[in-house]
């Protein structure tokens, strides 16, 4: 008897200390899970996390995050409007704990949301060091674009040159620059138009001056005021389509640039089945403008920035376009082809930065050789407004704020016929139990046997 209980005992002592020490490593995986959590996103749009663009910004942000959402608990069509709410804000926590999450209830305080002018069920406040947002759209881009705008630590005026047929920053034809205007207020800018034949200066408060290009000659006191702003030491914004300059040729002379006449022409534009005429940007040369940038920008009608050795200025190519193409200055041909006689091999340089240092800081301008790339029939191509956004930041000397814009998530969507779910359905609801049926009979059969 003693000798079958021998067994037995040490078969229960091997069982408790399997289930000790089962026990024990459940427990410090438990520990270790909790001080030092890893999570791994598998679906195809990244549903579960947020884009590099909205992390990157919540770095720049040091300190308390404080949002109060203004909704009532249920909604008749989006059912418990706190759990979305709150599923949404843990993204977003998981990057940055230290964001607080409030809810008030505008039905049940409702003097509570009148004090803070809240309009309609579900806004959000947004608060920041000291500074207020109001949202009505709960979206990652909408978010993300108002922590930018609260990013910034005063807002910036960014001036357009206007009174001589430029594009406008705040205008809806497709030649205009509204989708860009409408970008750059989404990240805090201020707008305003300069006429310079009524205003008397640039104002010194403009953080930046966009000029695109005039349809009529400028006034020579425009032209000297503008001088006189570049002599200063303020930042610019240049947009120089392959047109005549009207009146800006002094600016391009100060700058020391050399304007090649013609467009690029771009092979690899035709073999992505865009016009050839389209200079295509896809690799960038190291500058804070284009760091950590790798879409591919488009330049409807760029023309090539060339530029003199000046000491006073430092030099940096922000796009290279058309390493297998030209600038050519016949653009009536159906199908261009490279002339050896008249036009100029490349790559060709399509957008420059200057930098140098004046009256104890430091002065930035870029040129850019195609206003189209940021007009509103063009901006959606590829990273163009993203693009344009970098160089605003940097010019802003808000560089710390460069970065992608959060993009559309993927159509996460599954279409599938009648025949296919009909299949999908017979294989779950028929053909796995059946499996599972017969693989546990047989089982059962071999420990008859």
């Amino acid at each position: 008897m003693d000798d079958m209980e021998t067994p037995r005992s040490n078969l229960l002592l091997r069982n408790l200390a399997f289930a000790m020490a089962l026990l024990t490593a459940a427990i410090a995986l438990y520990l270790l899970a909790a001080r030092h959590p890893v999570q791994w996103d598998m679906t195809q749009s990244a549903s579960n996390s947020l884009e590099a663009a909205s992390v990157d910004v919540l770095k720049q942000l040091p300190g308390e995050i404080k949002l109060t959402v203004y909704a009532t608990g249920q909604d008749a069509q989006l059912g418990d409007i706190h759990k979305l709410i709150r599923d949404f804000i843990a993204l977003y926590q998981r990057y940055k704990p230290d964001i607080s999450l409030v809810f008030v209830d505008p039905v049940k305080q409702p003097e509570e949301a009148r004090k803070v002018n809240i309009q309609a069920n579900g806004e959000m406040l947004v608060q920041y060091s000291g500074r207020v947002e109001h949202l009505t759209i709960l979206s990652e881009q909408a978010l993300t674009s108002a922590l930018l705008r609260l990013a910034h630590s005063k807002d910036k005026l960014l001036m357009y040159l206007d009174g001589h047929g430029e594009r406008k920053l705040e205008g809806i034809a497709n030649h205009d620059l509204g989708e860009f205007g409408k970008k750059l207020r989404q990240n805090g800018y201020r707008l305003g138009s300069l006429n310079l034949a009524i205003a008397q200066d640039v104002p010194s408060n403009a953080s930046m001056l966009l000029v695109t290009q005039p349809q009529v000659d400028l006034l020579p006191g425009e032209v000297d005021k503008l001088l006189r702003y570049v002599a200063e030491g303020g930042n610019m914004l240049w947009l120089v389509d392959a047109e005549p300059l009207h009146g800006l040729e002094s600016l391009a002379e100060k700058l020391g640039l050399l304007l090649t006449p013609g467009i690029v022409i771009d092979p690899a534009a035709e073999e992505m089945r865009a016009p050839a005429t389209w200079a295509l940007g896809t690799s960038y040369p190291p500058h804070a403008v284009t760091r950590n940038f790798n879409l591919i920008t488009a330049f409807p009608s760029a023309r090539a920035i060339g530029w003199e050795e000046r000491a006073e200025w430092q030099h940096t190519v922000l796009v290279e376009a058309a390493p297998r193409g030209w600038v050519s200055s016949r653009t009536s041909q159906n199908k261009p082809k490279f002339n050896r006689d008249s036009d100029v091999p490349g790559p060709a340089t399509i957008a420059l930065a200057l930098q140098r240092n004046i009256n104890d800081r430091e002065q930035r301008i870029a040129i850019v050789g195609s206003g189209s790339f940021l007009a509103n029939a063009y901006s959606g191509n590829g990273g163009n407004l993203d693009l344009g956004i970098n160089m605003a930041n940097w010019l802003s000397n808000e560089e710390e704020l460069i970065s992608i814009q959060p993009r559309a998530v993927k159509d996460g969507s599954v279409s599938l016929s009648k025949t296919r779910l009909a299949i999908i359905g017979g294989g779950l609801l028929l053909a796995l139990p059946l499996l599972m049926l017969l693989v546990g009979g047989v089982i059962w059969w071999r420990r008859r046997q």
